[in-house]
């Protein structure tokens, strides 16, 4: 799922004229701020007792519960959409459209409210997805080849606090991909694994940028006629791509900041 971020004025208009371009499933994302960076549509009443409400009727659905960031919404979404477009949240960890007029700063792209899309749907296309291990699962699920699979494996790497209990803790990861090489590497891999007998499918992804301490890093999703080509699939696939793709990790600790392969 590719994101979106549109802030200034005239930010619901012009997401209009975007989500009517786009091709596939897209999420708008409205809704207040409230508290730690929380969203709350406010439209429905949370039942007493219920953590959530859904209050369905003619015009749809409405959901009212427990305040979530967005980045868990954004989350939820990933399975089952191709777009999300956030509206006015300038401080989101998102490439971010600002309407022309705006005062927000550190825009990837400023645009006239009525100007041509065609360098906003550019920027989009080149957006790294948001993925996550729920929505790769869900993609290999919509395989054609999944009436022959009896299996999925997958393996999740997340950025752990400490080695060792004396070891000064880990404030967040830092992952630079090597443009263009990366990517295409990983598609490779993907390929080369799925030539192994039993072997059906095989997504991967590894985040790049700022990750935070207990976030997840990379997946590796496998789908096998059986359990053991997808175990043995998954841990090949994960020590392959740490062996063989170009990424870079930066390791901010509470005592020090260092790149990872100098010290190897």
């Amino acid at each position: 799922m590719r994101t979106l971020g549109i802030v200034g004025p005239d930010s619901g208009e012009f997401a209009d004229r975007l989500v009517d371009r786009l091709d596939g499933r897209v999420a708008l994302i409205r809704g207040e701020q409230t508290g730690d960076g929380a969203t709350d549509g406010g439209v429905a009443t949370r039942r007493e007792g219920a953590a959530t409400t859904y209050d369905l009727g003619p015009d749809g659905w409405h959901a009212s519960g427990e305040p979530a960031t967005l980045d868990e919404v954004l989350d939820r979404l990933a399975p089952d959409h191709d777009y999300a477009i956030v509206l006015d949240r300038p401080e989101a960890r998102l490439v971010q459209v600002a309407v022309e007029s705006t005062e927000a700063a550190d825009h990837d792209l400023v645009v006239d409210p009525g100007e041509d899309l065609e360098p906003v749907l550019d920027l989009l296309e080149g957006v790294e997805p948001h993925e996550t291990l729920e929505s790769l699962v869900a993609r290999v699920k919509r395989s054609p080849r999944a009436d022959r699979a009896g299996a999925i494996a997958t393996f999740t790497g997340r950025v752990r606090s400490k080695d060792g209990e004396d070891d000064a803790p880990t404030e967040y990861l830092e992952f630079e991909k090597y443009e263009g090489v990366a990517e295409r590497r990983m598609r490779d891999l993907e390929a080369e694994l799925e030539e192994c007998d039993g072997v059906l499918d095989v997504l991967m992804h590894h985040r790049t940028g700022v990750i935070p301490d207990g976030e997840d890093i990379v997946f590796v999703v496998v789908l096998a006629g059986h359990r053991r080509e997808a175990f043995r699939t998954v841990e090949d696939g994960i020590d392959r791509l740490k062996e063989e793709v170009p990424i870079f990790k930066k390791e901010v600790t509470t005592e020090e900041t260092f790149w990872v392969h100098e010290r190897e």
